[in-house]
């Protein structure tokens, strides 16, 4: 099977395949006795810069589940170490940055690295590897965090409920703010090119905390960057937000993305309806329901494969990641059940 006729690019190219395309946020690492063996005295960062084991942490879950594609093992602040930000990820907190960007000053020392200078030598190299593996049959999503999310955690200097830091920047100095923003936009932006030029068929840009915004905030201080992060990428564009249903729309970014990813929280006709009929939907298992008895499970799945039918495809996945104490012999079964039921026409709902 030629790559171009992989169910998720077929789903991406607005084709709906027989089977629904199914892979898992976050499938590598966390919830996998073997990638936890793997990671035995290396930090995260270390992981995501070490290419053969990054290229390994990414094939685990593709030999185990069977998905339909493997997502690039990496973590949203790896290009901003590449461009020597001082970063770390610490065990049950997550990352940490020395010297927070709270001042025009501050925008002004970081937005002076060049994004076109980050070293990704490491991170194409670990694509290739995966890519090799992979071969005609299985696609790779490269990854990447968007502008707000990256700064989120720039601003406030670590991990944050509110973001009220962030979003405060963006009223009282608008100025450092898109400065900041559009500067990560070009940051994130090589990041995913580097992907796509070692091999990745699609990307995917995570904006886990866009959710806090408000949709006036979303359109006016955050799409048009993240909309610049995914420009010129040459490749399909899936854009996934958590707790963004009441901005839905503008997820789409102009049109330039092929696929809006979609949390629990929005049922996918739901979805579909606000997205329109010429965008595919991703989504939305409930990780909660992991754990539940497989009878519930099972009649949850196929809720959201029906309710996917009424976009013009679907791919199915979780709304958001997996979560460290799932069986991944759960996930399995999933992968099992969703190839196992023909993709219903547009509308079946």
């Amino acid at each position: 099977m030629p790559l171009d006729d992989a169910p998720l690019l077929r789903a991406l190219a607005g084709t709906r395949p027989e089977t629904t395309p199914v892979w898992f946020m976050r499938q590598a690492g966390r919830s996998l006795p073997e990638y936890r063996d793997l990671r035995v005295g290396t930090r995260m960062l270390d992981a995501c810069l070490t290419p053969d084991l990054a290229a390994e942490i990414t094939l685990q879950p593709v030999r185990r589940h069977g998905v339909d594609a493997g997502i690039f093992f990496s973590d949203i602040v790896v290009p901003l170490r590449l461009a020597g930000v001082e970063v770390e990820i610490e065990p049950g907190r997550g990352p940490v940055f020395a010297d927070p960007v709270r001042t025009a000053a501050d925008v002004a020392r970081i937005t002076a690295i060049d994004p076109a200078s980050l070293d990704t030598t490491q991170i194409e190299e670990a694509v290739r590897l995966v890519v090799a593996e992979l071969g005609d049959r299985t696609p790779l999503i490269g990854f990447a965090g968007a502008p707000f999310t990256l700064a989120a955690y720039l601003v406030e200097g670590g991990p944050s409920k509110e973001h009220l830091r962030a979003r405060a920047m963006m009223h009282t100095d608008p100025e450092s703010w898109n400065r900041l923003a559009g500067w990560l936009a070009r940051v994130s932006q090589t990041f995913l090119a580097a992907q796509r030029a070692a091999g990745a068929s699609a990307v995917q840009l995570f904006d886990s905390w866009a959710g806090s915004l408000s949709p006036a905030d979303y359109r006016t201080f955050v799409a048009p960057h993240s909309a610049a992060a995914v420009e010129g990428i040459g490749a399909p564009v899936i854009h996934f937000g958590v707790g963004t249903g009441p901005f839905l729309a503008d997820m789409r970014l102009g049109g330039r993305a092929d696929a809006v990813g979609v949390d629990w929280r929005l049922p996918l006709d739901e979805a579909a309806a606000l997205l329109g009929r010429d965008v595919t939907v991703q989504g939305n298992i409930d990780p909660a329901l992991l754990t539940a008895p497989w009878a519930v499970l099972e009649a949850h799945v196929r809720d959201v494969l029906q309710r996917g039918t009424a976009a013009r495809a679907h791919i199915l996945n979780l709304g958001h990641g997996v979560p460290p104490e799932t069986d991944p012999a759960v996930l399995t079964r999933i992968v099992e059940l969703v190839h196992a039921v023909r993709a219903e026409p547009v509308g079946a709902l």
